[in-house]
């Protein structure tokens, strides 16, 4: 995307007695950043303070285990698909107009959520938060772009990006905890009210963005949200009400005739949303692989164990949200020393040591029980979860973007970030079922198998992908 292009410096004034001024291009670039810098905080922050605040919201709404499955994946599903689009968007209106009107209808969309009179209206508000999501999280990247027109100013502003979102996941369980102990589980939504309005105030004050003609791939984008969708309500319904129902089967149906749908748009369309000639190449197909898989046993254990701590250990959401603070700081730790590992050992070595430590960390959950002391669970099982899906994703994206050319990495990192987003919401929807009927077998089920892919993946990341090592340094990826 083109950059503004920042003033000339003000001439140095002669009188001794002032005080040297702020360069004007650097007063006007800190809008931009502050507002990106809250709007990836607040919908990272979102989604793990919503983790703890599920069985309240299903105490407070009627609503089964089934309700809460949607509470997540309404929102993951159409983070996940309208990702593709939202770069095109961005091009097409310009990013600091698509930014605004995603923090906007995230803004409202979170009033709705903490207003929902019921389950269904919840997972509505939540549908349009995950759409404001996915346009907000590449335009705000778009926004720094734009405004730091120097490689080393615009590091420096990527990394604070990259840090405000390791922030929000390690204050994201706790605060949703500490919001719904001493107010509701309405407050976790109403906290996005004034980051929200304080990061449209910020936006007023930042240049007006660049546009270039960017074709929007409608029929490829409807076949993506059909699919997923159906895809999720089958695994979710057919979970808990048997397979063999009509309504199952034809979700099922509808999201297989979706998926031919996209490849048959993607393989004719002028200007596809998804290039299908991506995949045939080894470095992407394996990353999107691996990615899918990561975040599918990542976030499939989080949403377990946000349930588990309150429903089988009877902790309160305090101290249910407290028990993701070691694993989060170890996450953000971790996250910042994963591309200095790469730089010297690797991408392939640190990527398969990441997916067995996070293999080796599920499979120990998967031990845990009723008895299971609380403080070990944490120390010793949950810290491996964070430290492996930080330690495997910075490299994973790394060497994805690098095996692509410049002109498509924005496409590779949408296809990328989607299989990602996917495979959190489709665990969720299974793992879920699993535990509907029985929560410890369930979860132990679960767990063994989020093991068991992730040992497949390692497997796979060491005889398909070749070791590169990037630069140090190198930012961690969000």
């Amino acid at each position: 995307m083109p950059t503004r292009t920042l003033p000339a410096p003000a001439k140095p004034s002669t009188s001794p007695s002032r005080a040297p001024r702020v360069p004007r291009g650097e007063r006007a670039s800190l809008p931009a950043l502050l507002a990106a810098l809250l709007g990836f905080f607040v919908i990272t922050v979102d989604v793990s303070a919503v983790n703890i605040a599920l069985p309240a919201v299903g105490d407070g709404l009627h609503g089964g285990m089934a309700g809460l499955q949607w509470v997540v994946d309404s929102y993951t599903l159409m983070f996940a698909a309208l990702m593709l689009s939202a770069g095109s968007l961005s091009d097409r209106i310009g990013a600091r107009r698509a930014y605004g009107w995603g923090l906007g209808l995230f803004t409202a969309a979170s009033l709705a959520c903490g207003l929902a009179p019921t389950m269904g209206a919840l997972i509505a508000a939540r549908v349009a938060q995950g759409a404001a999501a996915a346009v907000m999280l590449p335009t705000s990247l778009a926004l720094i772009r734009q405004a730091y027109a120097e490689a080393g100013e615009r590091a420096r502003a990527i990394a604070l990006w990259t840090a405000a979102g390791a922030v929000a996941l390690a204050a994201g369980p706790a605060l949703g905890g500490l919001l719904t102990s001493e107010l509701s589980w309405r407050a976790v939504f109403f906290i996005n009210l004034p980051v929200g309005l304080l990061g449209l105030a910020l936006l007023a004050r930042v240049t007006r963005s660049p546009r270039r003609p960017a074709p929007l791939d409608v029929r490829g984008q409807l076949a993506a949200v059909a699919g997923l969708a159906a895809l999720t309500f089958a695994v979710i319904e057919g979970g808990h009400g048997g397979f063999a129902r009509p309504a199952v089967l034809g979700s099922l149906a509808l999201a297989l005739a979706a998926g031919i749908a996209f490849v048959a748009v993607e393989a004719r369309a002028a200007g596809p949303m998804v290039p299908l000639a991506l995949f045939r190449r080894r470095a992407v197909a394996v990353p999107v692989t691996i990615g899918f898989t990561l975040n599918a046993a990542f976030y499939g254990a989080v949403f377990l164990l946000g349930l588990y701590f309150q429903q089988v250990r009877g902790l309160s959401p305090v101290a249910a949200g407290a028990t993701f603070v070691p694993m989060a700081a170890a996450t953000t730790v971790t996250n910042v020393a994963s591309p200095r590992l790469a730089a010297r050992f690797g991408a392939r070595a640190v990527i398969v040591a990441g997916l067995l430590t996070l293999a080796s960390g599920v499979a120990g959950l998967a031990a845990t029980g009723p008895g299971t002391p609380p403080v070990t669970v944490v120390v010793l099982l949950m810290v491996p979860v964070g430290v492996g899906g930080a330690l495997a994703m910075p490299s994973l994206t790394s060497l994805m973007l690098d095996s692509v050319a410049a002109e498509r990495a924005g496409t590779a990192a949408a296809v990328l970030n989607t299989s990602r987003q996917t495979g959190g919401a489709l665990s969720v929807a299974l793992f879920g079922t699993l535990v509907a009927r029985n929560f410890p077998s369930g979860m132990r089920l679960s767990l063994l198998l989020a093991a068991a892919l992730l040992t497949t993946a390692a497997l796979l990341t060491t005889t398909t992908l070749q070791s590169r090592r990037p630069a140090a340094g190198l930012a961690p990826s969000p």
